[in-house]
């Protein structure tokens, strides 16, 4: 079942940040940071916790903006506490009856550990309904085990950081798996370090939810300062949006 139509207004304002309507020639794909956070920039009340910010309308957007993703990239932390189904529920009223996997991003999980499960997933129930994709599984080493219909990616770490090499993760998305454009969603981990990835990240897309979730909830916030550029603010019935990109 698809989602309410998304605000009208939210259309042209989207507009500045969404991937191209032709790929960039460009060995990365179209890299777009979306989040939900409170007014004290906390995206949870707390480690695993998981806590609903954004109003029905950005919610639609959310989706909206899946639809225009060719995959969506999350951390294990989030799917591991959130369970979520990673597909798009929203589809243009022209769509009619087309199957929601079709418009759906491909899955991405950043699992250096292999914590996570895709059998028994609510991800994998939506595949198995044919209402979503089977994900694309980020590992810092050949499983001893390969579940059905999950495709891997051993990706290459830092030997002194141990943290993934960015560049080549997304060459290698797009490379092998067609990935033209690209969400990242979360967790909190991955989005503090894009916020300091201005050769990575093409658009910033932000939503200010009317709430605050306290002291002890999950922050975000780049390491260092940094200016935003082409920053534009829409104004819902609840939450704001911020649209940039970063400098």
């Amino acid at each position: 079942m698809s989602l309410d139509p998304i605000n009208k207004e939210l259309i042209p304002f989207l507009e500045l940040y969404m991937p191209p309507s032709v790929p960039k020639a460009s060995s990365k794909p179209f890299v777009t940071l979306t989040y939900a956070q409170s007014l004290d920039s906390r995206i949870s009340l707390g480690p695993g916790i998981r806590t609903a910010i954004s109003d029905m309308e950005t919610k639609v957007m959310t989706h909206y903006l899946r639809f225009h993703h060719a995959g969506i990239l999350i951390g294990s932390g989030t799917v591991l506490a959130d369970d979520p189904g990673l597909n798009c529920k929203w589809l243009p009223s022209h769509a009619g009856t087309v199957p929601l996997n079709e418009n759906s991003p491909t899955p991405i999980i950043i699992d250096p550990s292999q914590k996570w499960q895709f059998t028994g997933s609510k991800m994998h129930q939506l595949f198995t309904l044919g209402e979503g994709k089977s994900p694309i599984v980020i590992v810092s080493k050949e499983p001893e085990t390969r579940e059905a219909d999950v495709r891997y990616v051993v990706a290459v770490v830092d030997a002194t950081t141990g943290k993934f090499d960015w560049d080549l993760l997304l060459t290698q998305l797009k490379s092998e798996f067609g990935l033209d454009s690209v969400m990242v969603e979360g967790g909190a981990y991955i989005i503090n370090e894009l916020l300091n990835r201005p050769d990575i990240v093409d658009s910033l897309v932000v939503t200010v939810g009317s709430t605050y979730l306290g002291a002890g909830g999950v922050a975000v916030s780049p390491a260092k300062p940094m200016q935003l550029d082409n920053v534009n603010w829409w104004k819902g019935k609840r939450d704001s949006v911020m649209g940039a990109t970063l400098k």
